[in-house]
């Protein structure tokens, strides 16, 4: 049995407890979760029996890919006889069909409602983001390569960075370098109008700017049409180098984030640098099986406040983010978030990005990111570049 396959008993045997009929797999990183191939179509996984993979292209891909049954998705008019043939549901009774409800278009959500008249329909996301929670042996090396790649990339690039470098120029050599060793080019999100291209290269006052995306450093980006990440402003000496970077190697991601400077910071910054590394620490010393997620974000708060950084502390103002990690998998923006309000309790398999952050507004950001993998002792660090302000 492939991992693909054993991901779907683990739903079925969760769909059995619900009692729903199927779930209809509609994402494409999810697609891929659950059968290996990521084609366009959906994957319906009934709760008892064989999963099948409704295609439209490419049929011959999927064909060759896929840890299911495939076959041409063809015409939306037997779309519902199909289904219900392999939801089993008992004569009388409604098929009760799961979706990740989450990320599905509101137009092909009336239209499958129209293709199973009668259907139940319930919200599946959930469910799936949590098994996804848990990563196995395969996916932690991918991301451990990933890691690796990133610090080859970082250790290649800082030679090169110069005063009068613009910020733009720094992010292109990076992506090169991370390109060339097999990074995708592609980092996916889940949530909704959230995009991400390489990660967020900006240096001084350019990378407090404040923008949409949903983290500490926002950054001018090239226009408003792509407002965040590296700009045209030139990086200048004593300027904070905020170098927060991801890398995908098949299908997986690191998120790590280190600072740098051409000369010495301003002895404000690099204090609030100093409490960042502390605060990593100190979240590093509590990362146990067991512990709850809200809690290490909370503890966090108390710390910063302590230092008398809190307005700082993840943002400024209105823009402030209210975590201080996140999962990370397929997507840099995963189950479980270091959140007030994320209950859930840390467990082996769990790999969790962690970065505390400063915004200092017209002067820059500063702060720390690591990616862990939480293990039956404790855990391990899954990003390998040596921390501390990198001294240019």
């Amino acid at each position: 049995m492939t991992i693909f396959q054993q991901r779907q008993r683990l739903l079925q045997d969760e769909m059995r407890k619900r009692g729903w009929s199927g779930f209809l797999v509609t994402q494409n990183v999810d697609i891929y979760y659950y059968c290996g191939s990521m084609q366009t179509g959906f994957l319906f996984i009934p709760t008892e029996g064989e999963a099948i993979y409704l295609v439209r292209r490419s049929l011959v891909r999927a064909e060759e890919e896929a840890a299911a049954a495939v076959e041409a998705l063809g015409s939306w008019k037997t779309l519902g006889e199909r289904l219900r043939a392999r939801g089993g549901a008992a004569a009388g009774e409604p098929l009760r069909v799961a979706m990740e409800l989450d990320v599905l278009p509101v137009q092909l959500y009336v239209k499958l409602q129209t293709a199973l008249p009668g259907a139940v329909w319930e919200d599946g996301s959930l469910l799936v983001r949590e098994q996804r929670m848990i990563k196995s042996p395969d996916e932690v090396a991918a991301i451990r390569a990933a890691a690796r790649v990133v610090d080859d990339a970082l250790e290649a690039v800082i030679p090169h960075i110069r005063e009068g470098m613009a910020e733009f120029e720094l992010m292109a050599l990076i992506e090169h370098q991370l390109r060339l060793s097999g990074h995708q080019g592609l980092m996916r999100m889940r949530a909704y109008n959230s995009e991400l291209i390489t990660g967020m290269v900006a240096s001084g006052a350019s990378a407090a700017v404040p923008t949409y995306f949903d983290g500490p450093a926002g950054g001018t980006g090239l226009h408003p049409s792509s407002p965040q990440s590296s700009g045209r402003a030139l990086i200048q000496r004593g300027d904070p180098i905020l170098v927060d970077i991801g890398c995908t190697i098949d299908g997986y991601l690191i998120d790590q984030t280190r600072t740098l400077v051409i000369g010495d910071l301003d002895p404000e910054l690099q204090r609030a640098y100093d409490v960042a590394e502390e605060v990593l620490r100190a979240t590093e010393a509590r990362l146990q099986p067991g512990k709850i997620a809200e809690h290490l974000y909370l503890l966090a708060l108390d710390q910063v406040s302590e230092a008398g950084l809190s307005p700082h502390f993840m943002g400024y103002g209105a823009d402030q983010v209210k975590f201080l990690g996140h999962g990370i998998g397929l997507e840099i923006d995963e189950l479980p978030v270091l959140a007030k309000g994320f209950k859930y309790p840390l467990a082996p398999g769990m790999v969790i990005a962690i970065e505390p952050k400063f915004t200092f507004p017209g002067r820059g950001v500063v702060g720390i990111e690591d990616t862990y993998l939480i293990t039956e002792g404790g855990y391990e660090k899954l990003t390998v570049s040596r921390g501390g302000i990198r001294h240019l």
